[in-house]
Order: structure tokens, then C-alpha cells, then sequence
């Protein structure tokens, strides 16, 4: 499932050829990613409330055909409007809903090993255009970029009915495996009180979470949004810029598996503020170095790896800090703030660029956003647990608001 929808992340592959053809500008062309963004974090929030009454399978199914029939109408395309409705609207509607269910059942399959579980799903889906966006771009010079979408619609037709027929709850009482070692878990997940998401909404600490999220994810979605261009610009062929997404996907894939291993057992928060330090001085290094070939690829890793232990890790956060119970609601309404940054990621890249001529900074700017969530994510702490508090049902008054560890 997420192997097909992650590979929307290739979408820059694509940018030239279409500028090329239609006469379309970079601020018009980084619209796309931003549309879609905002359609994930939005549609993820609605297929939240969905799955509830609908169950995985049901939510999983509607995604996977908004996403292909998506890229589909995208092939037929003559005029920006169609190409926002489609490869925007339709194909970012269909990953919300798609991308939401191998998380929530993930979790609720594996409680105790919530990082680890996180951060295969979410790795995968990081994986997709690591594996496809090559392979797109051999398709587009061979076959024409309208093609390409044609021939991706049908094999992530595949990919997702497949994804979405094996995916399901936990049967009623179900015995989740616990960790090997108790002392593994010591510094990783504290699992908490189910928190029904209207508590969640008012919680101070949710404030804080979602603005540094906002914050530490907009160097990127910067950078996916303008990365060939970006590479071309630097002086990279066609072939070197088109590979970069690759190493990207690598970069992103690795910090979404590992750091959500490693915060199982080093904790959330103390993993997120290492990866906010090294996102913000890889970031503008990576526009300093960006002519040295091996500078380039290694800098872009770990843009993407910081990038993607961000998305991997603050979904077992909110596990931990408000249960499993509500988590695709609880998560849905803090996603929106990664829909932010794909807002603000891809204009700030796309407006500079148009400005200036170049994309100095777009970098040096994305580093000081991330520095500011660096200081939230410095003051916030995690609540006590449920157990510690002597609270007893999920009714019990919001943990974020009352006492911290």
C-alpha cells in the first residue's frame, strides 16, 4: 500500500517536462506538492473519523482508487486547473486516506513496539519513490510523461487493492507481544490513558507539538518540492538530479525506520531534538556544497533522514501521550500541521527561487524555522502516565494540562 503512495515524493522527476511543454512557472508547478500536502493532512483527519464506523479495509480501498484514478485523469491533462484537481486534489485525497490505515493498525497490532512499527510503515512509504522514481524517470524520456502516469496508474492500481484486502483490526482481546526486556523500554513509549481528541484539541502541549512540527518539517517539503530543479540548477545532469531523489528516499526511509526504532528506546522527544540540530545545519550545508557531487548526496540524506524521522516518530508520540483508541483523529488533527509545511515548504523555495534567481534563502531560512522548533520541542515535557496519576478511564481529565514529569 505504501510502497505505491509514497511515490508521489517523485513528483519533481516530472517538473521539467511539463514546464517545458505547457510554458508553466516554478511557483505554478510547486502548487502540485503543496495541493497534495494539504490534501494528505486533511483527508487523513476525515478517513480518521471514517474508519471508526467503516473499519481499515473499507478507508484503505477508497484511497488506493482516488490515488490511481488520480494519476490517471493526470495523463489526459492540458491546462493547470485539471492538472491541480488530479495529480493535487485527487491523488493527495487518496494517500490521506490510504496513508492513515497501515499506521493506526500498525499500532494497534504492535502497542508495545509502537516506534518500530511506525517506522516500517512510514519507511516504506518513503521507500516508494526511492524505487519508482527512477523508473519513472527512464519512462518519461522512453515513453513521454503522459504515459508514465498511465503505466504507474495501473501497477499502484495492483499495489493498493492488494494493500488494502490484507489490512485489518485486531480481533476483540487480543494479546499484543510485549517487549523481550523490560530495561529496553525504560527511556521509550509510556503508554497512557485513551484521550478523546476534543480533550487532545485543547491540551497546551498539542499546541506546542503541532506548531514544532509545522516548524521542523518545512526545510522538507522545500527541498522534495524543488530538488531536480534544484540539482539542475547546482549543475548536476539529468541522470545525477534524477538519482537524487533516490538517495533522498533512502535518507527519508532510514530516519523514518531507525529513528522510530531508537525512539522506542531513547524516547520521542530526545530523538526529535537530535534530528531538529542536524536538519538545521544540513539544510543550508546542502546549498553551500551543493556543486561537490559527494557533499550533495550526503547532505541530502540527511535533510531526508531528519525530515522523515519527523513524521515517523511524532505518530508514536501521540500514541503515547494520548493512547491508541483515538490515535487516526488525535494524529489526523496534528498532521495538519505537516500540512503546513507543505504549504510553506514548497512557496518558500518556489517565490525565492523566482526572486533571486537561486535558493540560498530558502535554505538558510528553512534552518531557522527549524532552530524555533528546536526551542519548543526544548520546553515541552511528556505527561505522567496514567497509572502515576490514578487515573482509571479514559474519561479522566486531559493529561497534557495537569502534570508533568
Amino acid at each position: 500500500m505504501n510502497v505505491a503512495l509514497g511515490t508521489y515524493y517523485a513528483w519533481s522527476v516530472f517538473v521539467p517536462a511539463l514546464e517545458r511543454e505547457f510554458g508553466w512557472t516554478r511557483p505554478q508547478t510547486s502548487l502540485v506538492p503543496t495541493i497534495d500536502m494539504v490534501m494528505v493532512a486533511s483527508m487523513f483527519l476525515v478517513a480518521g473519523f471514517l474508519q471508526r464506523r467503516m473499519g481499515p479495509r473499507p478507508i484503505a480501498t477508497i484511497g488506493g482508487l482516488l490515488y490511481t484514478t488520480g494519476l490517471l485523469l493526470a495523463s489526459w491533462t492540458h491546462s493547470l486547473p485539471t492538472l491541480y484537481l488530479t495529480w493535487g486534489v485527487m491523488v493527495g485525497a487518496g494517500i490521506g486516506f490510504g496513508y492513515l490505515v497501515p499506521i493506526t493498525v500498525g499500532s494497534k497490532w504492535f502497542p508495545h513496539h509502537r516506534g518500530l512499527v511506525n517506522g516500517l510503515a512510514i519507511g516504506i512509504f518513503a521507500a516508494g519513490s526511492g524505487i519508482f522514481g527512477p523508473l519513472a524517470g527512464m519512462l518519461l524520456e522512453r515513453i513521454g510523461w503522459r504515459e508514465t502516469f498511465q503505466v504507474l496508474s495501473g501497477v499502484f492500481f495492483v499495489f493498493t487493492m492488494a494493500g488494502a484486502y490484507l489490512l485489518k483490526d485486531p480481533p476483540p482481546g487480543y494479546d499484543a507481544p510485549a517487549r523481550k526486556s523490560k530495561s529496553a523500554g525504560r527511556h521509550g513509549a509510556q503508554h497512557h490513558v485513551d484521550v478523546p481528541t476534543p480533550q487532545v484539541l485543547r491540551s497546551p502541549v498539542f499546541l506546542a507539538l503541532w506548531a514544532a512540527y509545522a516548524l521542523g518539517t518545512t526545510a522538507g517539503t522545500m527541498v522534495i518540492s524543488q530538488l531536480v530543479p534544484f540539482a539542475r540548477s547546482a549543475g548536476l545532469g539529468a541522470k545525477t538530479a534524477a538519482f537524487a531523489i533516490t538517495i533522498g528516499a533512502i535518507g527519508s526511509a532510514s530516519g523514518r525506520f531507525f529513528s522510530g526504532w531508537l525512539s522506542d528506546h531513547l524516547g520521542r522527544l530526545h530523538t526529535l531534538r537530535a534530528v531538529i540540530v542536524t536538519s538545521l545545519i544540513a539544510t543550508p550545508m546542502l546549498y553551500v556544497w551543493r556543486e561537490d557531487l559527494l557533499a550533495f548526496y550526503v547532505l541530502l540524506f540527511f535533510v531526508y533522514y531528519c525530515y522523515g524521522t519527523q513524521l515517523s516518530v511524532y505518530v508514536a508520540l501521540a500514541g503515547d501521550f494520548w493512547g491508541t483508541k483515538y490515535l487516526a483523529t488525535n494524529y489526523g488533527l496534528l498532521l495538519l500541521a505537516w500540512g503546513f509545511a507543505g504549504i510553506l515548504g514548497p512557496m518558500l523555495g518556489a517565490r525565492v527561487f523566482v526572486s533571486t534567481g537561486a535558493y540560498q534563502y530558502a535554505f538558510f531560512g528553512s534552518a531557522g524555522l527549524a532552530c524555533a522548533a528546536l526551542v519548543i520541542l526544548s520546553i515541552v515535557r511528556a505527561p505522567q502516565s496514567a497509572r502515576d496519576r490514578g487515573a482509571e478511564a479514559p474519561s479522566a481529565p486531559d493529561p497534557m494540562v495537569r502534570l508533568y514529569r
